[in-house]
């Protein structure tokens, strides 16, 4: 059996030290200007968008910076041992993850990164600029670390996302059986986000990669194989037609697992105290309880 890998996954040098002011849409087109072809998609790491950003913010409290990063509070646990509470929120992005996303990590002392205020607009912008320096439509995927829940450890995820389809909406297809499909949809940008990290690494020093082989997730790269469907023919696509990373995010009724365990208890009980004493004065505290007993 003779194999040809479908599916390519190559570092980029001479990205270097990334400061605010950096016009990395540039830097990061030149970087690549020799390497990259039609229907390549790059992947870059979320934290030099946020240093190019300016999103490097002074925070003595990392803590604090959390607070101020939050929308709403999913789940906490305290570390019996440390003391220390893990928090994990909404951002003002709508993600949730553990922290809200602030990064103290390779940052200088007393300072945090948050997340790019617009990971899809940088996303664009990288479109962009690979396209006016090469004239080369390419997928651009802004990457970042997330927990699962049920599953150990953490993996790369797409937080913004220009220039490819970032879900692979496979219903009303059928399976090698004949059976249609009915709730198949591919995360596909999550599956290279996490493809492309086992390549970048986090200490490698190489935050950006370009992943070859899919470039039927990229419409305006004109792909005519079967299996790029009805955008085979649709020509050349502008990237802010595609719906970025943020299509990714379950928002409202859509997020079956709004609360943690603890914060589901505490608000249930609230509002069956609130039901219970509608119209009179009394609640949980004036009777002895509160919700978190």
């Amino acid at each position: 059996m003779r194999f040809e890998p479908a599916l390519q996954i190559a570092t980029v040098d001479g990205i270097g030290e990334v400061q605010p002011g950096t016009d990395l849409p540039a830097l990061i087109a030149e970087a690549v200007a020799d390497a990259i072809e039609t229907g390549d998609i790059l992947a870059v790491t979320s934290k030099i968008v946020s240093k190019a950003e300016g999103r490097l913010v002074a925070a003595d409290d990392r803590e604090q910076a959390i607070t101020d990063q939050t929308v709403r509070l999913v789940a906490s646990r305290r570390n019996p041992e440390t003391g220390h509470v893990m928090r994990i929120v909404e951002n003002p992005l709508g993600l949730v993850m553990a922290a809200a996303g602030v990064d103290a990590s390779n940052v200088p002392e007393g300072t945090v990164l948050l997340l790019p205020e617009d990971p899809d607009a940088s996303a664009r912008a990288i479109v962009a600029a690979v396209l006016e320096r090469s004239g080369v439509h390419v997928g651009v995927i802004v990457t970042d670390t997330m927990g699962r829940a049920w599953r150990v450890g953490q993996t790369d995820a797409a937080i913004g996302a220009a220039g490819l389809r970032v879900i692979d909406d496979l219903r009303g297809s059928t399976d090698a059986n004949g059976r249609v499909l009915d709730v198949t949809v591919a995360a596909v940008a999550d599956e290279i986000a996490a493809a492309a990290d086992l390549v970048k690494g986090k200490a490698s020093g190489r935050p950006v990669a370009i992943v070859r082989g899919l470039a039927r997730l990229v419409p305006a790269a004109g792909a005519d194989d079967a299996d790029a469907g009805a955008d085979a023919d649709a020509g050349a696509i502008a990237p802010d037609e595609l719906p970025g990373a943020a299509a990714l995010v379950r928002r409202g009724e859509g997020d079956l697992f709004r609360l943690g365990v603890e914060e589901a208890r505490a608000e249930g009980y609230a509002a069956g105290w609130a039901a219970a004493f509608a119209g009179r004065s009394a609640t949980p505290t004036d009777v002895g309880g509160s919700p978190g007993d």
